[in-house]
């Protein structure tokens, strides 16, 4: 198998200015000949400068870029941007998770309200991950932002000035809509725009904004009425909406639709006018000129050899974030509090809130300076430990013993798995998953991992009542045993992915070399 040329003198300014036509020979070659994609990485790191060709089976050099693009303002602006409707994904959370307790007592013409809005709602996101969010790599993240933007400012409408159940079912098929799109668009839109060495700290800002929509739902729930909440959801969409004007699209889905100009505009704007561009430029277009010799994908391809493990890490997080019970612990937050001996669950219904905010910052700054894998195993490690205090907590109360410390300990695990879980498995599976998946596959991998997310948030969601009713203290021990595997499964399977570009990402993660070793 062949897996390494050099195409170019070892003087770089020479080599830069002589993409050949043996060279394009050789992509040619490795990708309809050998079926294995291949694309030229330029080692930055010494003084003298090579190319490499890199397929699945060869080392891949690393891209040094020079220090002025590292930290640009005009890729956290954008990020940032992206990440501005995250706030609405994590407020439409927060929603459901307030208006449950309240809604009857708040409302007495929303009595007839039933638990239809709710499947109605997967159902529209499963729809809608699976269609548009390939629907947005066809035409852009941009444009891809537009439309959910739109629909989720219309379900916002709805679910406030719902009088019957037709309206609010609207307006949950609308949030399904806009969350199905959002949910994979912008950490892949994030992790594309931005340099390697901040990708994952930009990445996480997304889970941020979750969190920090999903906080200011729950405060604000406590305060006004969920009609009212309703109508806050509709501010981070017109901001979005407006941003979108100014927003550039991804270079990497340029170059891969054949808008050169467009690309070398977006890339430079992305990393200052000032800054020299031509080496991640070359890199990004090898890269895409090797995959556009590859067939289109479709969804039994992911099942392939050269695909199969970066799906099984995307599917397998996304269910061990899922499984591990958050969805059903932050939507029957006040509910369990009660349970657990609480005359009131607000109190630990803001304190489960104000939690997630600061510990999400604090993995943010932990992103690329410990790595992903690091805070994978410490939160699922964690998240285990505050399942186990909260089931013990439910053990004791039931059988009478220690009752004036059972509330206590509940209250502590819950905030410990809240902690512990914002820390680390909130956030950085999505980003393994905006990184793994190689672009030409984007789209229906991401469909796949993304629907697994939300069928599992919903499953968790569905039998969280019935499990408690099962046994309390059952259900925590249970969710603490998914935890556990968790950590199991990021050690033998999931890569670093730290400190590596997309495509260096891409290309070594079927190789032997130990920094990305499976098994």
């Amino acid at each position: 198998m062949l897996s390494a040329y050099n195409l170019a003198p070892r003087n770089a300014s020479a080599a830069f200015q002589k993409l050949t036509i043996a060279k394009k020979l050789v992509l040619k070659f490795h990708t309809l000949v050998l079926k294995e994609p291949c694309f030229v990485v330029v080692d930055l790191t010494c003084r003298c400068h090579r190319w490499q060709l890199t397929t699945n089976n060869a080392d891949t050099r690393t891209i040094t870029h020079p220090p002025s693009i590292l930290h640009r303002k005009d890729t956290r602006s954008t990020a940032q941007m992206a990440n501005n409707e995250d706030i609405e994904i994590g407020g439409s959370t927060g929603l459901d998770a307030v208006k449950e307790p309240f809604i009857s007592k708040q409302d007495n013409s929303a009595n007839d309200f039933n638990g239809s809005s709710d499947e109605g709602s997967l159902r529209m996101v499963l729809l809608s991950t699976f269609v548009a969010v390939c629907g947005s790599f066809e035409f852009g993240s941009c444009v891809g932002y537009s439309a959910p933007t739109q629909s989720a400012i219309r379900e916002d409408l709805n679910q406030s000035l719902a009088q019957g159940s037709l309206l609010l079912d609207s307006g949950r098929f609308l949030t399904g809509y806009g969350i199905g799109i959002f949910s994979y668009v912008i950490p892949v839109f994030i992790a594309e725009i931005a340099p390697k060495n901040i990708r994952g700290g930009l990445a996480t800002v997304n889970q941020l904004m979750i969190v920090s929509g999903s906080s200011v739902a729950f405060l604000i729930g406590s305060l006004v009425t969920w009609r009212t909440l309703a109508l806050t959801g509709i501010i981070p969409c017109l901001v979005l909406l407006v941003g979108l004007f100014f927003v550039p699209e991804s270079p990497r889905w340029l170059v891969k639709v054949g808008h050169q100009k467009e690309f070398e505009a977006a890339l430079q704007r992305l990393r200052g006018k000032d800054a020299d561009v031509s080496l991640e430029a070359i890199e990004i277009k090898d890269y895409i000129e090797a995959l556009n010799y590859l067939p289109k994908a479709r969804m039994i391809d992911l099942f392939q050899s050269k695909y199969i493990r970066p799906v099984i890490i995307g599917i397998g997080l996304m269910v061990f974030q899922q499984f591990g019970g958050i969805n059903g612990i932050g939507f029957y937050a006040s509910e369990t509090f009660e349970l657990a001996g609480f005359s009131s669950g607000k109190i630990g219904t803001v304190a489960y809130a104000s939690i997630q905010v600061p510990i999400t910052i604090l993995g943010a700054f932990l992103m690329d300076k410990s790595g992903r894998r690091v805070l994978l195993m410490v939160s699922a490690s964690g998240t285990f430990l505050g399942c186990l205090m909260a089931g013990v907590s439910f053990y004791l109360k039931v059988h009478g013993m220690f009752l004036e410390w059972a509330p206590l300990i509940a209250i502590f695990g819950v905030l410990i798995y809240i902690g512990f879980f914002s820390i680390g498995m909130g956030p950085v599976p999505w980003v393994i998953m905006s990184e793994i998946f190689p672009i030409n596959v984007k789209g229906v991998a991401g469909s796949l991992v993304t629907l697994v997310n939300w069928f599992g948030a919903w499953a968790v969601s569905y039998t969280f009542n019935f499990l408690m009713s099962w046994s309390s203290s059952g259900t925590f021990f249970l969710y603490s045993g998914v935890c556990a595997i968790t950590v199991l499964f990021v050690a033998k399977l999931v890569p670093e992915t730290k400190g590596k570009t997309l495509e260096e990402i891409q290309a070594s993660i079927n190789t032997d070399d130990k920094s990305m070793q499976l098994f």
